[in-house]
């Protein structure tokens, strides 16, 4: 068999992305092939002449809040203790998250505990899941990711997963009434062309519209408020006040609140007529800070591969690095867009998915019974996703933070994660308790062919992945 020459003086040179100097392997022409006659596309890389298989795409699952207990720094936040997955299956085995025509007994998600859940549970806190006899198959592996990031909110927990921790503080409003400061709310009453505002204050979503919906409706004042994260949320009704003004009042806003450091500003509608038929809906959108150099995202865009935004994704991330959105009302509904999003992803794409039920309906309503129900309908999905992997392909299940329902108060914990998941031909195993969150964004990058990021470490090849850079 003649030898692979290690120089190629007559290929062409690679392309260099205008926005992605850092980008350092490139396709080469489909029609290209090696002295061995192999006949895969290839990458090429600038600082070698090494040739490899591409054949590989990336699934990023997040179940938001899905954490796992055991951040080191958990006391800093006051959340020594808080286990969302734990205290969730303590609660179910005890009988305590049984509910009448809804879910009943010992937490069933045997599809993750096949995947390594359990195994991340006991390197997190050591806690030991009781997995049914389930036992992880051969190509699994599982781990946990300690979060670097300053803060505990969804921005940083999804920067830091793309490979990008956020170590700058965020900017919070006190917890007084009122909670702004005062040139704040008159240029948002000003700016934002409304008669004034209400709330005003720390609150959870619910319970302020609650209070001031039907206020709301009769003064169109939009109810504003925010919480121990960094936002600035603003419900308004989607009929008496508008959908797309709401948009556009909270695009105003989130001018006004760069120079406070604010994450996110959140519209935040809603239906109803009166206290007792308030309802949410599933059209929230996040207006974001963008992340302050290139993610994970950007990278891939930045080479000409796709990144399917699934869910939230697309909002938190400014819509940067991103190729397309898909959203759905509902985790299930979201779930059938992943799967879309599977088919349709091509060699070296990256589909993100973020599945928000978890942690909007769940956690923070402090719902135990209703978070694990939404845990056993999802794990019963994931054989559907499981089915759609072939060779070459990589799928992380993990989470950006922790929201414990059986904690106090209603906002996020400060929490480990898991990071499990599988690829055919995979050798799976346990890659330990990562350092930073950073290290799933470095292992998508080199197995999509990407050069080290700055602030992660691959484990890739600790799980028999092949290194795709040179």
């Amino acid at each position: 068999m003649p030898k692979i020459r290690r120089a190629f003086p007559s290929l062409p040179r690679p392309y260099r992305h205008p926005v992605s100097p850092d980008y350092r392997a490139e396709r080469l022409p489909f029609g290209f092939r090696i002295a061995n006659g192999d006949a895969e596309p290839y990458v090429w890389s600038r600082r070698q002449a090494t040739m490899i298989p591409l054949m590989a795409r990336a699934f990023l699952f997040v179940l938001d809040s899905f954490g796992i207990g055991g951040a080191a720094d958990a006391e800093r936040y006051g959340d020594a203790g808080a286990d969302t997955f734990g205290h969730i299956a303590l609660a179910c085995a005890e009988g305590r998250a049984d509910r009448e025509g809804l879910r009943k007994g010992p937490l069933a998600v045997p599809n993750m505990v096949s995947l390594g859940l359990a195994g991340a549970a006991e390197t997190a806190t050591g806690f030991r899941f009781g997995n049914g006899g389930t036992a992880p198959i051969a190509a699994a592996f599982h781990g946990a990711a300690q979060e670097v990031s300053s803060g505990k909110d969804t921005p940083s927990g999804h920067w830091e997963i793309a490979g990008l921790p956020v170590r700058f503080d965020w900017g919070y409003f006190p917890q007084t009434v009122p909670a702004f400061p005062a040139e704040l709310t008159e240029a948002m009453i000003s700016e934002g062309k409304v008669p004034g505002i209400l709330g005003d204050c720390h609150a959870g979503g619910i319970e302020i519209i609650e209070r001031f919906g039907e206020e709301h409706i009769r003064t169109g004042k939009p109810i504003c408020y925010t919480s121990v994260d960094s936002v600035l949320q603003i419900a308004a009704h989607e009929t008496h006040f508008g959908l797309e003004r709401l948009y556009e009042f909270c695009k105003t806003v989130r001018r006004l609140a760069d120079p406070l450091n604010i994450g996110r500003v959140i519209a935040r509608p809603f239906v109803g007529e009166t206290v007792a038929t308030f309802e949410r809906t599933y059209n929230r959108r996040d207006y974001a800070v963008p992340p302050p150099e290139p993610t994970l995202l950007d990278r891939l865009t930045g080479r000409g591969s796709k990144v399917i935004a699934v869910g939230k994704i697309g909002d938190i991330f400014a819509h940067r690095g991103i190729s397309e959105v898909r959203k759905a009302a509902g985790n299930m509904a979201m779930f059938d867009k992943a799967l879309g999003a599977m088919d349709d992803a091509d060699d070296g794409d990256l589909v993100f998915a973020n599945f928000v039920d978890f942690d909007t309906e769940f956690g923070h309503r402090r719902d135990v019974a209703g978070y694990a129900a939404a845990l056993e309908a999802f794990d019963r999905r994931l054989p559907e996703a499981l089915a759609k992997l072939r060779q070459g392909d990589l799928l992380i299940l993990t989470a950006d933070h922790g929201n414990d329902p059986t904690w106090r108060g209603t906002d996020h914990t400060r929490e480990r994660i898991p990071v499990i998941g599988t690829g055919p031909g995979l050798a799976g195993g346990d890659i330990g308790l990562r350092p930073t969150f950073a290290d799933i964004g470095d292992t998508v990058a080199e197995h999509l062919g990407l050069a080290p990021g700055r602030h992660g470490t691959s484990f890739n090849k600790a799980i028999g992945g092949h290194a795709r850079t040179a």
